[in-house]
């Protein structure tokens, strides 16, 4: 009985968003009741669930559902997990949901975007659920897709301006990051365990400890991956600038998501595998002095903002550092109390701020009185202001990000701006030939041989998508750059070791039909505007609105988002690297990761911003 229920709530999302799809956009009551009657339901089961998991003595619920894809040695299956983390997280994520729909119903009223707002709602609620009830790494990152997507269209919600779309991307990118460090775990994961392991034998604490006995470095390394992606997903140093740019999207979007759910995601995520990281000191010691030193960094921040909404943000940052410092030293039902304390507190915030913005600026008016003391009165002078400069510059967070990550990106494809179409067509289409036809004398190749040339079919495939990353002029240039990334990714994975060639196919059957599907668009919107370029923004989605739907869910099915047999077909490839080959299994993954960068930088850049022709009005910079 357990067990249907929980598929009932994770079927409700579902339902809720495919019916949302066939709402007209002018029945705004019909969209509202839906939404906000629907989500109202899920929260009454989930309370009477809960209540009756209580009752019986509150066990450990594991339901493995479909296998998605079987083979020797290797099971991609969705797994399901309800326990005390998943209830918490299920009723505080139900309850604020089901609250900001009806705020949201007034909040946005008449506002053009009401539909697709609900829409992407939905979509989130879909991620979120499949997050918090999943029962192992992969369906956990089929959920952490959905919420990054989501929170894309949702930072870009006034999407015909400027700063909005901007950030939403810069955003979508900081999120990759955490990608690469989920995806490298999982496939060590599937080295330290020779299975696909869920959360439920997670819990097993002798069969976790006799494997990290015998592979200590390994156990540190997926903690490790693990943190850095729960430090990008929760906005924690060095990424925590991204969190008061994701306040562009609508006030609501702002409480719900970037106040308290999907921001705590990365408390979700050491919550969970908590089990594993209960034997790693040193990165539990890590992860202590960097929650302390975040706190201490994100409330100096908060304390100089000029915007409420960024206060908030850093305030909530501050917490959430606060919260990874209570799971280092174990107090995870404390860390439990303070998500729901830190996540309620956010969301009333948010949605009270702009009444709060006006009183005070009444107040200050009529009644300004200057504050006389400070809490840091007691150090000098000269550091209170130094800490005040630093504090206002955000501790150059943004620059650090920057320098760090993307300057890198951009220089490496700079390096490899000589590379035209024409090349493509007379170098690495033979040059992909070649390596098929290598793969017939496979058998023959000796060992050293053979993993080099893996890594040079894997090195060629990233510097196309590095290429596909910096290209500024042709748009079609970049699509297929992307896409012949994964056909020298498949062609690497080929030569490394002996498998079915159906693996390889599955892999790529999703990315060739959106290519082609991709391109098709492409052509017939340079056909009717005449120009298309990646130099600016082009908002090319005020008059063609199909075209901009068609081109993001094909760039989306050839990023390996969980929408073709491509996401399968990812997991798998990397089934087929061995556990010593990190040189492989960087370009791979840093491929995937930039390939994703790449596309929606496209579609921004193609679909979104200011429209380039000047009849259309020209929007605020900033919402």
């Amino acid at each position: 009985m357990m067990e249907i229920i929980i598929h009932v709530l994770l079927c409700i999302p579902i339902l809720g968003f495919l019916v949302s799809l066939f709402i007209p956009e002018a029945k705004e009551n019909t969209m509202s009741r839906w939404t906000f009657g629907l989500i109202g339901i899920n929260l009454v089961i989930l309370l009477i669930f809960t209540g009756h998991w209580l009752l019986h003595g509150f066990p450990s619920i594991n339901v493995r559902d479909w296998m998605l894809f079987q083979t020797t040695g290797y099971e991609f299956f969705l797994d399901f997990y309800f326990d005390k983390v998943t209830a918490v997280y299920a009723l505080v994520g139900g309850f604020l949901t089901f609250l900001i729909t009806v705020y949201s119903r007034y909040y946005l009223h008449r506002e053009k975007g009401y539909k697709r707002f609900f829409n992407t709602v939905w979509f989130f609620n879909l991620g979120y659920n499949l997050a918090v009830f999943s029962g192992n790494l992969e369906t956990l990152f089929i959920g952490w897709e959905i919420l990054g997507i989501s929170s894309f269209l949702l930072i870009s919600f006034y999407r015909e301006r400027y700063l909005p779309v901007k950030n939403a991307v810069r955003v979508f990118s900081i999120y990759r990051i955490g990608d690469i460090g989920l995806i490298l775990a999982m496939w060590l994961m599937h080295h330290l365990w020779h299975e696909n392991i869920t959360f439920a034998k997670l819990v097993n604490l002798e069969l976790v400890h006799e494997h990290i006995q015998t592979h200590n470095l390994t156990g540190a390394i997926i903690a490790l991956l693990l943190l850095v992606s729960a430090y990008a997903k929760s906005a924690q140093l060095p990424f925590s600038s991204w969190l008061p740019r994701a306040m562009e999207g609508p006030t609501p979007s702002s409480a719900i998501f970037y106040g308290s759910l999907s921001v705590h995601l990365g408390v979700f995520l050491m919550l969970r595998t908590y089990p594993f990281l209960e034997f790693q000191t040193s990165v539990r010691i890590f992860m202590g002095i960097m929650g302390v030193v975040t706190a201490f960094i994100a409330t100096n921040i908060a304390r100089v903002q000029s915007s409420v909404k960024s206060q908030i943000a850093y305030a909530s940052i501050a917490q959430i550092g606060v919260i990874f410092t209570e799971i280092s030293l174990g107090w995870v039902d404390l860390a439990l109390f303070h998500f729901c304390g830190n996540a309620f507190l956010r969301t009333y915030q948010l949605l009270v701020s702009p009444s709060v913005v006006s009183y005070l600026i009444r107040e200050q008016f009529y009644n300004f009185q200057q504050q006389t003391h400070s809490k840091l009165n007691w150090l000098p002078k000269s550091i209170v202001n130094s800490l005040y400069v630093m504090s206002i510059k955000e501790f150059n967070l943004e620059k650090l990000n920057f320098h760090l990550f993307w300057s890198p990106l951009k220089r490496g494809g700079r390096v490899f701006s000589f590379i035209r179409e024409r090349h493509v067509w007379y170098f690495f289409i033979p040059l992909m030939l070649l390596g098929l036809g290598l793969l017939y004398y496979f058998d023959q190749m000796q060992h050293t041989s053979s993993t080099a040339t893996s890594i040079f079919f894997a090195f060629v495939g990233l510097i196309l998508v590095l290429r596909a990353f910096a290209e500024k002029k042709n748009v079609r240039l970049a699509w297929w750059l992307i896409a012949f990334n994964h056909g020298f990714i498949a062609l690497a994975v080929s030569f490394n070791e002996h498998f079915t060639y159906s693996h390889v196919v599955l892999y790529l059957s999703g990315v060739v039909v959106a290519a082609l599907i991709g391109h098709y668009v492409i052509s017939l919107l340079k056909k009717q505007e005449g120009t298309l370029h990646l130099h600016h923004f082009q908002g090319h989605v005020y008059e063609h609105k199909w075209y901009a739907l068609s081109f993001l869910i094909c760039g989306l099915a050839i990023s390996g988002f969980p929408i073709t047999p491509s996401f399968v077909g990812e997991d798998l490839i990397f089934s087929h690297i061995h556990e010593n080959q990190w040189v492989l299994a960087t370009c791979v993954s840093v491929s995937f990761i930039v390939d994703g960068l790449a596309m929606i930088r496209i579609y921004s850049r193609v679909f979104l911003g200011p429209h380039a022709k000047t009849y259309h009005e020209i929007a605020y910079r900033s919402s």
